[in-house]
């Protein structure tokens, strides 16, 4: 059974910060990019960074850029998404998801090419 479990979600303040875990099972980890994206209330769901199974390439939204840093642990089929400086606009629930595509993951940083989801964790930046 394919599981991606993300936990690390809760309520900081802003300028605080958070680590996101995603922890996946039931498929060949190594072979997939994974990204995390974030939905908020009334709000489309967007891509926030990814990073990729082929070379270990990441892209960041530019709304997250030089706040956020996510990275694997292969070993552990984990990947992170350290949050530094957050803001009351990151507020979201955040997703991790799996796609399988051999190629750096900002060629398509998509949400309908991901073909795994977790169920999301809440995470709350309070002003």
């Amino acid at each position: 059974e394919v599981q991606l479990v993300e936990s690390g979600g809760g309520l900081v303040q802003a300028g605080g910060s958070l680590r996101l875990s995603c922890a996946a099972s039931g498929f060949r980890f190594d072979d997939y990019a994974i990204g995390w994206f974030r939905q908020a209330p009334g709000k489309e769901r967007e891509g926030v960074s990814c990073i990729s199974s082929s070379d270990g390439s990441t892209y960041y939204a530019d709304s997250v850029k030089g706040r956020f840093t996510i990275s694997r642990d292969n070993a552990k089929k984990t990947v992170y998404l350290q949050m530094n400086s957050l803001k009351p606009e990151d507020t979201a629930v955040y997703y991790c998801a799996a796609d399988w595509i051999p190629l750096p993951c900002s060629r398509s940083f998509r949400a309908p090419r991901y073909d795994y989801w977790g169920q999301g964790t809440q995470v709350t930046v309070s002003s």
